[in-house]
């Protein structure tokens, strides 16, 4: 307003409006005046000013409208030093020209001066997610501590009757998993409904099959499939509720290279909101359709596989380590060999899915289709931390072989008291009637008490129960060997 008619106004401030839902209504009248330059600078453009929180932006405005008019903008964003982000402004590094017209063709209307006419093509070709998945939030508790619970502190007889799954989001994780939540649903959820301060909205999309992720990430989104009857979704875990002959093809979809870009585009914040996912824009490919819908059906196998290998899922059978072998080396190995087939075969897959999908979007000039190792959401097993590769440094799907012991040990002691057996798959006892008949090859402790010492005093300690243990799963021949192999494994201190 202080600019006289064709003068300029110069401006540093913080780059929120340039993104954010609450800043639409501003990026709508600048869209009536003419941006001649900025500078994007990003986090730490300043040395008296430290941390990510502090994101700027310098930029020229003219009071004017000149129709297709076209600014140059500089993309300073990856130098993290105020002398790098000179240096590559004075080297004429990372400058764009944009029409800032194409920016309104774009939901929300960003300033979105680095993506390319191919991109806001993809915007004006597509119809968004949620006109054919509508993507919405849940249930809110009020009180998650009081209604929310891990799985694993119920009655196992009450999954899936008084205590249904629910959506709460968790790590980063694609394709399946992040099942550990169960809500009170005694009496269809009455008392959590009745509860102070709880919500309870879009109860038509409960208990369905669709697809979901996480509202809060600090990285990339990731969504995994649901395929059941059984789930209640949260606030934290919204979903899109896709026809059920739609699920795999926009779950494959979902989890590219491409919507990870549109997600930096148009939610460059921590929260990945229902409302901003229902933009994400969706072209159908029937010619490919076949082959999207079976490599995403692969992924989630793979995935859930990699899932239901550990006691945190419901669905969890037996530990991978008990095998048809008397060595726990051989084991080991065994286990290490598949999970490194399965991290392979699924990150084969996800580029494929990429390349798909960069040439049904006609990107093929903007993105390629690899995908970096720490983003294959299964687990790599490996000798010790120093033989981590670099690729997967940063990643939460990294194991040793000392957790793969730990785990070991953990399922042991479970045999111990009887809640496995090496006998039966899955739970042999979480709640209810006890049954014999479940115990051949090791019985469980009598008394339910296991004496941890540090030398062989007791006959039921927990070193001798081991000992049984190794002996009923692994044969009584190679006990001394496996002993040492878990040593080993664990790094213990002496000749203890």
């Amino acid at each position: 307003q202080m600019a006289g008619k064709s003068r300029y106004q110069a401006m540093i401030t913080q780059h929120a409006w340039m993104f954010l839902s609450s800043f639409e209504k501003l990026r709508a009248k600048l869209l009536l005046k003419d941006t001649v330059n900025m500078a994007h600078l990003g986090p730490r453009a300043f040395e008296e000013i430290g941390g990510e929180v502090v994101q700027t932006t310098s930029f020229v405005l003219r009071n004017s409208h000149i129709a297709d008019y076209k600014g140059t903008y500089c993309r300073l964003i990856e130098p993290t030093t105020q002398q790098g982000k000179e240096e590559m402004f004075l080297a004429g590094e990372n400058r764009y020209t944009a029409q800032q017209s194409n920016f309104s063709k774009i939901p929300g209307s960003p300033v979105a001066y680095w993506v390319s006419g191919s991109f806001i093509q993809a915007f004006v070709n597509g119809v968004s997610l949620n006109s054919i998945a509508p993507t919405r939030k849940g249930m809110f508790t009020g009180d998650n501590d009081k209604w929310l619970k891990f799985w694993h502190e119920i009655d196992y007889r009450d999954l899936f009757f008084k205590q249904k799954p629910y959506n709460k989001g968790g790590e980063f994780r694609r394709w399946y998993g992040n099942h550990e939540y169960v809500i009170n649903w005694n009496n269809n959820g009455q008392s959590v409904i009745n509860f102070k301060g709880s919500g309870n909205i879009n109860t038509t999309l409960y208990f369905r099959p669709c697809i979901t992720w996480s509202l809060v990430t600090t990285y990339k989104p990731s969504f995994r499939g649901i395929f059941d009857n059984d789930h209640v979704m949260g606030d934290a875990g919204p979903i899109a509720a896709a026809k059920e002959n739609d699920i795999l093809y926009l779950l494959g979809l979902l989890n590219t290279k491409f919507v990870a870009e549109v997600a930096a585009l148009i939610a460059p914040t921590i929260n990945f909101s229902n409302g901003v996912a229902g933009d994400i824009p969706v072209l159908f490919d029937n010619l490919n359709r076949p082959k999207i819908e079976a490599l995403a059906q692969e992924n989630v196998k793979i995935s859930q596989a990699d899932w239901d290998s550990y006691e945190t899922s419901w669905d969890f059978q037996r530990h991978p380590l008990i095998r048809s072998v008397s060595r726990l080396t051989d084991a080991y190995a065994a286990w290490k060999d598949e999970c490194e087939q399965r991290f392979l075969q699924l990150k084969t897959n996800e580029e494929e899915l990429n390349r798909i999908f960069i040439v049904i979007y006609g990107l093929q000039d903007e993105l390629t289709p690899d995908v970096a190792d720490k983003d294959v959401t299964v687990h790599r097993v490996f000798d010790t931390k120093d033989d981590v590769p670099q690729s997967m440094q940063g990643s939460n799907y990294v194991r040793t072989k000392r957790d793969e012991i730990v785990s070991l040990l953990s399922y042991a002691v479970g045999c111990m008291f009887g809640r496995y057996s090496v006998d039966v798959d899955g739970l042999a006892y979480a709640g209810g009637d006890w049954d014999d008949g479940k115990y051949k090859t090791f019985l469980p402790d009598r008394d339910g008490i296991l004496p941890i010492t540090d030398e062989e005093y007791l006959e039921d300690d927990i070193i001798s129960r081991l000992c049984d243990w190794l002996k009923a799963a692994y044969g009584a021949d190679t006990l001394e060997e496996n002993l040492d192999f878990i040593a080993g494994a664990l790094g213990g201190k002496g000749n203890s």
